[in-house]
């Protein structure tokens, strides 16, 4: 059984480690050199692009909150697509967010000169070092961190912004766009992956309070406030300075910041900007160590990889592995020309993200049960794979070309290690499984999304679920009369009551001529007291033909069957209270009818919202 992380983050955690994660380089560098591919329109192509990122951050809400586990994109994408797609997922957000970080660290260069003369190697080395122990120690630590060095971030740009707009120069946006409005969209690819920080919570999911409703809130809070945020100081930054000082400045921020500000606001925001820098490095540790965590849990990287710390609840080997990658790119490595081939594989996973969405729900499984749903499905996943294309397409051929080997290294790894420890069962088996209607799934996946699913609805187990587990179920296949159903029902619940079967059929019979047990169109209850002690059994029923009752309009196809002694009585009203509560779910009909087999029917009653009462 895999060691568990602590859950110690909260919605505000989410919205500064996505949020810290996005504003650096997209900010504080890239205006520079995007403003020379648009002009003055440049702010509306920071808002494109944020909407280019809408429909990824809706798949990947929806898969998250479905499968809150370390190691998101790697852990749905397995889950989805197989392993193969899991180890080539993995390996390229480990790979990709690690640069990033250590990118981040090293962009401060020359913000760090406008404060301070010191070396930036040995900066960055000592704060990768500090983030490194700060993650080791916790990941509450470094969220409390990430949250102060956000504040910090959204003050400083507020003050710019409000600063800035009284000495904006109209004149300057003139000619808005002068190289055609074709441009303003060719650059919303370029700055695309500013927002892709927005998505590196889904990989510490597993480390999040209440995941259902924070993971969407925090994605989308941050993708909106970020983006407000970057169209509001770009337009100011084009009014500040002319197009020439813009695209030839490596400090574009700062050097508006004096103008509007003088020599005060270009130290507050060469500040910002190291805020910035350093904060996307801490979001970058944070979240890139969880690959490595989720596929050693899978055994697709050796095992020492999930091991978790006994003091600190962190996956500390994952953690350091992180850290020395990171330190050997500061040092060694090439790291623009990687952190293109990052961005590139960020875009695939994007695509990634969206496909695997489409085969979660086409999959059919009645245990994929996200708390949110992606809006306008599948409408919404095939534009976010056809925008996130386009975007691969412009980044060049010899990208593409560098993109290819790390790919190729990545089967070549799972090829000589992970293949005979890969995942078996994934959602597209079940896709081909219900195309050539033959049973290819054993029902691994169903059993492992049901474990995640009492997680993290945090569902304590109790009497009446114990009886579910316990419980006979009749998959009736014809129309059959309310009377024979008694007589069928009564076989299997007399063994367990030690009653004859015929007086327990007689007993449902005289309690149905009474009054009627059916509850709405399609549901019906029959519950009968019996003599003795201590004695209470349920059985369920599906008869996708129907239960002919006679009084009922309609066949009846959902039954749930209710048998105990007087002094149960407590219980059996507490029983017919979950089943009450259970079939108000407006998809409860249709999953019912549509359920595979008879776990499946078990797992929509154990799965189900409803008060639980305890363990007693």
């Amino acid at each position: 059984m895999a060691e568990k992380l602590k859950k110690g983050l909260g919605l505000l955690h989410i919205f500064c480690i996505a949020s810290g994660a996005m504003i650096s380089s997209g900010l504080f560098v890239l205006p520079a050199l995007a403003s020379a591919k648009v002009g003055p329109a440049l702010f509306l192509s920071y808002i494109a692009a944020s909407l280019i990122a809408v429909p990824t951050i809706f798949s990947k809400a929806e898969l998250v909150t479905a499968m809150p586990r370390a190691g998101g994109d790697y852990f749905y994408i397995s889950r989805s697509m197989g392993s193969v797609a899991g180890v080539i997922g993995g390996l390229s957000s480990w790979f990709s967010l690690s640069l990033k970080a250590a990118f981040a660290l090293i962009g401060m260069a020359a913000y760090v000169e406008l404060v301070a003369p010191f070396p930036i190697k040995t900066m960055a080395l000592l704060l990768c070092l500090f983030f490194l122990l700060l993650n080791l120690i916790g990941i509450k630590q470094a969220a409390r961190t990430q949250v102060i060095l956000v504040a910090g971030l959204f003050a400083a740009l507020i003050f710019y912004i409000f600063l800035g707009f009284p000495s904006i120069q109209l004149a300057r946006y003139t000619p808005f766009a002068p190289f055609g409005v074709g441009s303003i969209f060719a650059t919303a690819g370029f700055v695309f992956i500013s927002y892709a920080g927005v998505t590196k919570i889904a990989s510490i999911s597993e480390e999040i309070r209440d995941p259902a409703r924070s993971i969407p809130l925090g994605m989308i809070l941050s993708l909106v406030s970020v983006g407000i945020v970057y169209a509001l100081v770009v337009f100011v930054t084009s009014g500040l300075l002319d197009q020439v000082q813009l695209c030839n400045s490596l400090t574009p921020i700062s050097d508006a910041a004096k103008v509007s500000a003088g020599g005060l606001g270009k130290v507050v925001m060469a500040v910002a900007a190291i805020l910035a820098f350093v904060s996307t490095a801490n979001a970058g540790i944070i979240s890139a160590s969880r690959y490595p965590l989720a596929m050693g849990r899978d055994r697709l990287l050796p095992r020492f990889f999930a091991k978790i710390n006994a003091r600190f609840a962190t996956p500390h080997y994952a953690i350091i592995f992180t850290g020395i990658f990171m330190l050997a790119a500061i040092l060694f490595l090439n790291l623009e020309l990687l952190v293109k081939v990052a961005s590139e594989l960020l875009l695939l996973l994007f695509i990634f993200t969206n496909i695997a969405v489409i085969i979660m729900r086409e999959s059919k499984l009645q245990n994929y049960q996200p708390k949110f749903h992606s809006p306008l499905y599948p409408g919404m996943q095939i534009l976010g794979v056809i925008g996130c294309g386009i975007l691969l397409a412009e980044m060049g051929r010899f990208i593409l070309f560098l993109s290819s080997l790390f790919i190729a290294a990545g089967l070549i790894w799972y090829l000589a290690y992970a293949g005979v420890r890969g995942i078996k069962e994934f959602g597209l088996v079940h896709v081909i499984e219900r195309i050539v209607n033959k049973e290819l799934t054993s029902g691994e996946l169903a059993k492992e999304l049901k474990t995640i699913v009492r997680e993290r609805d945090e569902i304590v187990e109790d009497r009446f679920d114990r009886l579910i587990k316990e419980s006979t179920i009749l998959d009736l296949e014809g129309p059959i009369s309310r009377d024979d159903f008694f007589k069928e029902a009564s076989k299997f619940l007399a063994g367990k009551l030690g009653i004859e079967p015929e007086k327990l059929t007689n007993l449902f019979i005289r309690r149905e001529e009474e009054s009627t047990t059916i509850i709405r169109s399609g549901l019906a209850i029959p519950h009968i007291i019996v003599e003795g002690k201590g004695k209470f059994a349920i059985l369920l029923a599906r008869s996708k033909q129907g239960v002919i009752f006679p009084q009922a309009e309609q066949p009846v196809h959902t039954i749930f069957v209710l048998v105990g002694t007087r002094d149960e009585r407590n219980f059996h009203l507490r029983s017919l209270a979950a089943i009450a509560q259970i079939a108000q779910d407006k998809d409860f009909d249709k999953n019912w009818l549509t359920a595979r087999n008879n776990e499946e029917l078990r797992d929509i009653i154990l799965l189900a919202e409803r008060k639980r009462f305890g363990r007693k």
